[in-house]
């Protein structure tokens, strides 16, 4: 687990740009640095707290976090089943199987970046772009073509020779509109035979003059039972992961 926090770090320090940093300058009772080491020190402690609290946020973006949790959503709401399974239980789903999805990736992120860094082998900036090429050559992987455009288009860049040229402020938010697409799209796919259970159970109830009865009472139990019977959560999260790049 140290090897993955090592990570989040470097990947928060390349995102939020660390070695750039600069505090503004607020009038509390307390002693100012003496010297410029002071300082440093000072802003070095405040660089690791703030990448602790937020660069594992930042990093789940950069993963299929957000596709697998949005279809788990959609999945939960085409059923009907109200907060079952439970949100927490979801997410942790979700996060769980990015983990595995994501550690080849953040094992080479790692190797290359991060393990010859703390050996001493390689400097500051060579250490974060080798950590970080993993995980863009992954988000470019799973990223449309014209989100990507998008992006560059809003900036003004030119096109990039390779993938080195693309920077992170563009590939993740490229990225993430893109899973968000690839999810929507599952979503749909996944509503439809539970949309089509759920109209032949109104219809019925509607034939037989039953209409202050709610369809979705009786629709819910067929709709679980057509689940379990095609082995739902197995096919639904195999497919998932084969659709990952």
């Amino acid at each position: 687990m140290l090897k993955y926090l090592l990570l989040f770090l470097a990947l928060g320090s390349v995102l939020f740009g660390a070695e750039n940093v600069t505090i503004p300058t607020m009038n509390f009772n307390l002693a100012a640095p003496k010297t410029p080491q002071q300082l440093v020190s000072s802003l070095n402690v405040l660089v690791v707290l703030t990448l602790l609290f937020l660069a594992p946020s930042m990093v789940l973006v950069m993963t299929t976090f957000t596709r697998f949790v949005i279809v788990f959503g959609f999945l939960r709401q085409a059923m009907g089943t109200q907060q079952v399974p439970p949100t927490q239980l979801l997410v942790m789903l979700a996060m769980i199987l990015t983990f595995f999805v994501m550690e080849p990736v953040g094992t080479k992120a790692y190797e290359n970046g991060i393990k010859p860094y703390i050996a001493e082998k390689i400097g500051y900036e060579e250490a974060f772009t080798r950590t970080a090429l993993p995980f863009k050559s992954f988000m470019i992987r799973n990223t449309r073509e014209k989100d990507l455009a998008l992006f560059f288009r809003i900036r003004k860049m030119k096109n990039p020779q390779s993938v080195a040229d693309v920077p992170l402020s563009i590939v993740i938010p490229a990225f993430i509109i893109s899973e968000m697409k690839t999810a929507f799209e599952i979503g749909f796919l996944i509503f439809l035979p539970f949309l089509v259970i759920d109209m032949v159970v109104a219809s019925i109830l509607m034939s037989m003059g039953m209409m202050m009865l709610p369809p979705v009472m009786i629709s819910l139990p067929f709709k679980i039972l057509v689940f379990i019977l095609i082995d739902g959560w197995n096919l639904l999260i195999g497919n998932l992961i084969a659709s990952i790049k």
